[in-house]
Formats: structure tokens, sequence, C-alpha cells
């Protein structure tokens, strides 16, 4: 038992249910397609408990983001059980998650990357996102490679990031399987070497 009431509980469900439609909406059509009776639409709940949870478009969008950041992050969360460099190689295999590799999540990602350079809330959002993976990472690559300096494993970090981002990107527009495991590989090659 969670402990929450089961209207606190509901509430969280149906705050859940509206940031899955926006995310839909947003690879759907786009920032242009995205209102908020087109949400309360697509979420299958009232307009005015869509302004119960979000202020306005923006507000809504702003935590559609920050959801994207917290999947981002469970990426690279550390498994205990695991050694660091198993660790480490689930991770950078993660991104190549079929789960990432859908049009839909694909297209998603481009809005939001678009959504950085629209607004200056959303791009304060997606750099804090960016910087918490990266440092994330870094951190993975220092315990898996602790003879590394801080810099060193936040400069692999950055690489590695560009690189899976490239990895989707260039995935959107049909890159074949083999390539994503090159990839990946390449990844490994960067956060490992000594």
């Amino acid at each position: 038992m969670s402990g929450r009431s089961p209207d606190t509980a509901g509430k969280v469900d149906r705050r859940a249910l509206i940031l899955a439609a926006v995310l839909r909406v947003l690879a759907r059509d786009g920032i242009s397609g995205v209102s908020m009776r087109t949400v309360s639409r697509e979420a299958g709940v009232a307009l005015g408990l869509l302004h119960y949870y979000f202020d306005d478009k923006t507000a809504l969008i702003a935590a559609a983001l920050r959801q994207i950041e917290e999947h981002d992050l469970a990426i690279i969360e550390p498994e205990p059980r695991l050694s660091p460099e198993k660790r480490l190689r689930n991770a950078l295999h993660r991104v190549a998650d079929p789960e990432f590799l859908t049009r839909e999540y694909l297209a998603l990602r481009m809005q939001l990357w678009a959504l950085a350079q629209a607004h200056d809330e959303f791009a304060q959002i997606n750099t804090e996102a960016q910087h918490r993976y990266r440092v994330g990472l870094a951190t993975l690559i220092g315990a898996a490679r602790p003879g590394l300096s801080r810099g060193e494993c936040a400069r692999r970090a950055a690489d590695i990031d560009i690189l899976q981002n490239g990895m989707w990107l260039t995935a959107l527009l049909g890159l074949d399987k083999t390539s994503i495991r090159r990839g990946v590989a390449r990844t490994e090659e960067i956060a490992l070497a000594d």
C-alpha cells in the first residue's frame, strides 16, 4: 500500500494521463498542435481538470519536458547489484532499447530539441536535464574507470551524449540496427578506454 489516499492516487494517475497525452500530441503535431483543449481531448479529461493541474500551455509543456528528463535519468540509473563496468555498459546499451527507437519517440525528441530554441524556460529545462544526464554518465564512467580524472570522465560523457543523440537523430531517418550496434560499441570504447 502506498500510503496515499485514493483521491491523491487518482490525481497522480490523471496527471500522468495528461502528461502522456501532451507527449503524444507533441510527437504527432509539434508545438503548434499543442493546446489545452487538444491535450484535454487526447487525455480524455475535462478541460477544467487540465487547468487544475497546469495553468497554461507553457506549464504543461514544461512538465512534459521534466518527465522526459526523468526517463533520461532512468537510463543511467545505477544498478547496485552489478559491477561498475557492467552498470556502465548497461546504461550505454539502454539508449538503443526498442522503446527509444520508435518513430513516435524519436519524433518527440526532435520536437523537444526544437522547443529548447523556442522558449527560454524550455531551453533552461533542456540545459539542466542535459547537464544532469552528463553528470550521471560521468559518475558511471568514473566508477568503472577509477583512475580517470573527473574532467576526463566529464569529457567522455559529453562525447557519448553527442554520439547518442546522433544515433537517435539518424535512427529517425532509418538507420539500420547494425549501425546502431556499432554506435553503442563506439560509446563503450569512449567510456572504457584506458
